[in-house]
């Protein structure tokens, strides 16, 4: 009888949501516009941040030594060389990206630097690039003449070299750079997105039904209202993951594209047992934070009550995830019983591989206890007609 009761609650809010389309849709839009945007912003940040591919750096140069000009490839590179007189219009259109960089030697530059020797405590000879930092365009031709200069300049005094062998001298895999990546992010943005879902079913279940008055019909019925309570927060949790999922998978999705070229993240670095130690956190922090806007929703007399009551300790929790970001993995097991801050530190456990299984069955039993302590408290204040029915 105890768990028939439970499950007709749970059956009925699960229909009510089901049968609902515009509901529905609100639940898995958020995921869409999120991959949706984010790839759209990947590609705009590219584009304005990169080069095309046919690029060929547009550079003109004063006082050209023969030997810079050795090492120009004419075939990769727009060279054009022009008097000392024409410095300040060159420059304008550098401005008005007619032009990429601008580069002044010394006259003798050649000679200069042949004479030239530090011990003689005199400036260095000195080479004036132009640039306009606005452009991609020019930044990309500055890092080229910098580079090229910097090759130059230790060809002269050549007397080893650093990395020059042809080998793969960066150590770091795909896996560890995953890792770093989602652990510092995703953490965030799951406690936002989580928080975000229940904070979008919780409120029209309970507040909203106080406010529409039919939350009376609900307890004039012979079911215990522990079973309203464990009932509703049961059905609001499935709805709460399911808008959950669907937001983070638009992230994970779109991460890539929003990341670029420049940054390899490979979700596959993650085997089943990180997915399922992942899911079990998740729903358990789920069941805290239906749980406490449930709370929240029962004492408040509308849902845009709720929604105010609930806006301070969404921005705590979301302050509760930017730490992911700020330090490692808290070691202290008393730290995990917590509620959140557990959550997120199991979280940042799992993406950077150094997850403890005792620290994680510690947040799943704290986050369990504290929902049990929070269906007493649901189901005291579904017994109290002065905060039911606003009195």
């Amino acid at each position: 009888m105890k768990t028939s009761a439970i499950f007709t609650i749970f059956k009925k809010e699960l229909s009510r949501f089901f049968k609902d389309r515009r509901t529905l849709v609100a639940l898995i839009m958020p995921g869409i516009l999120i991959y949706a945007v984010y790839s759209l912003m990947g590609g705009a940040m590219s584009d304005a941040f990169m080069t095309d591919d046919e690029y060929m750096p547009r550079i003109v140069a004063v006082n050209l030594p023969v030997s810079v000009n050795s090492m120009i490839d004419s075939e990769t590179v727009v060279l054009t060389t022009v008097t000392s007189d024409k410095i300040d219009e060159v420059k304008d259109q550098v401005v008005e990206d007619e032009q990429d960089i601008l580069v002044v030697f010394p006259e003798n530059f050649d000679e200069i630097v042949a004479n030239y020797s530090p011990s003689e405590n005199t400036p260095a000879p000195n080479i004036d690039i132009y640039y306009n930092s606005t452009s991609p365009d020019s930044t990309t031709a500055y890092t080229y003449m910098v580079t090229l200069l910097d090759i130059f300049e230790s060809s002269m005094t050549n007397k080893f070299d650093v990395n020059m062998g042809g080998g793969v001298y960066d150590l770091a895999t795909d896996e560890d750079m995953t890792s770093m990546i989602f652990s510092m992010v995703m953490p965030m943005l799951l406690v936002m997105l989580l928080f975000s879902g229940c904070m979008a079913v919780a409120p029209e279940s309970i507040a909203g039904e106080k406010e529409r008055g039919t939350i009376a019909t609900l307890l004039i019925t012979p079911t215990k209202r522990s079973h309203i309570a464990i009932g509703k927060i049961l059905a609001l949790s499935i709805m709460a993951l399911i808008s959950g999922a669907s937001s983070t998978l638009g992230v994970v999705l779109s991460l890539p594209k929003l990341m670029g070229d420049t940054v390899s993240i490979d979700g596959s670095v993650y085997g089943t047992l990180d997915y399922l130690m992942l899911a079990v956190v998740i729903l358990s922090t789920v069941l805290v934070f239906v749980t406490v806007i449930s709370i929240i929703s029962a004492y408040a007399k509308s849902i845009k009550e709720a929604g105010t009551y609930v806006t301070p300790l969404m921005i705590v929790s979301m302050l509760i995830g930017l730490s992911g970001m700020f330090g490692t993995v808290a070691s202290n097991t008393a730290l995990y019983v917590i509620p959140i801050y557990n959550s997120v530190q199991s979280m940042i456990g799992i993406f950077s591989f150094s997850a403890s299984i005792p620290n994680m069955v510690v947040t799943v039993i704290s986050n369990i206890a504290f929902t049990g302590i929070g269906v007493f408290i649901l189901t005291r204040m579904f017994n109290s007609e002065k905060i039911m029915f606003n009195k």
